[in-house]
């Protein structure tokens, strides 16, 4: 039997919220309801606006994430970032965290090179190739660094990282959310969660498989919060198993679910690794 969620043990008053933003067509005070209806989550004339692929919901994700991944909402001063961050994937670089540990920064580097040779970060290919997988520096240093920043003042670079988001990780995450009835924050949760552990399993598809065990999503008649409650419950513990920080989860996208902004509209207040953030 799946289980329904933590929302319903919450405060009283979180409930009362929930409860009444869950009725279809409930007449209120006249203004904006906070959350959706769950079992239709694409049905109101504005829905297709709403969703994350929308340029501007689009724009406030990277926001978002790059809040988590760099401590700053300026998420296009990040293309020239790397750094070792100790976390066992090499360098992380770039305006989504590639890292040399985990193939995509191989795969970044070679597709660049393929449309752009003779770069400054095409010498280091073979040792890119042979760190793979790993946390080692061997064939890179000292170079390697300066050469990524040199690149990364080049439009076409900045070009092929966004490519490569998009390809990796935002398009297969939103995609997979719409198949599963989500909304844009849902589409949002996704998106962050195959943003820090990629694709597969161990990793985004792993995560969302041991979700859908216990709980049933909008597309198969679920409740859309309780769904992304315990999907939130499933990748902190996955992070936690990693002894990674989880604040991106509970005082930023948790926040944003118990709120029941379901469409992730502003004005939006969160907090990652106790720092404030706030978007009008």
């Amino acid at each position: 039997m799946k289980r329904a969620g933590r929302l319903m043990f919450v405060a009283v008053p979180l409930v009362a919220v929930t409860v009444y933003v869950a009725v279809p067509g409930e007449k209120g005070d006249g203004g904006p309801s906070d959350s959706r209806s769950s079992s239709s989550p694409s049905a109101s004339s504005g829905a297709a606006d709403a969703d994350l692929d929308s340029p501007e919901k689009k724009e406030l994700a990277q926001r978002i994430v790059s809040s988590a991944e760099n401590s700053s909402l300026d998420w296009r001063a990040q293309y020239d970032y790397i750094e070792d961050i100790g976390d066992g994937r090499g360098y992380t670089a770039g305006i989504i965290g590639f890292t040399t540990g985990t193939h995509d920064l191989l795969t970044l580097v070679e597709l660049y090179t393929e449309s752009h040779p003779d770069n400054a970060l095409e010498p280091y290919l073979p040792a890119l190739r042979s760190v793979d997988g790993s946390d080692s520096h061997e064939g890179l240093d000292p170079g390697f660094t300066a050469a990524w920043k040199k690149e990364a003042r080049k439009d076409a670079f900045k070009r092929v990282q966004d490519s490569q988001r998009d390809r990796v990780y935002f398009d297969p995450a939103v995609r997979l959310a719409k198949r599963d009835g989500l909304g844009a924050l849902g589409q949002f949760i996704y998106y962050d969660a195959m943003v820090m552990h990629g694709p597969g399993d161990p990793g985004f598809h792993g995560i969302r498989e041991r979700a859908m065990a216990e709980a049933d999503t909008p597309a198969e008649g679920g409740d859309e919060q309780s769904y992304l409650d315990i999907f939130l419950d499933t990748r902190r513990a996955t992070m936690k198993s990693e002894k990674r920080d989880t604040t991106r989860v509970d005082t930023a996208q948790r926040r944003f679910l118990y709120d029941g902004n379901l469409d992730l509209r502003t004005p939006l207040e969160w907090k990652v690794y106790g720092m404030p953030y706030k978007l009008d």
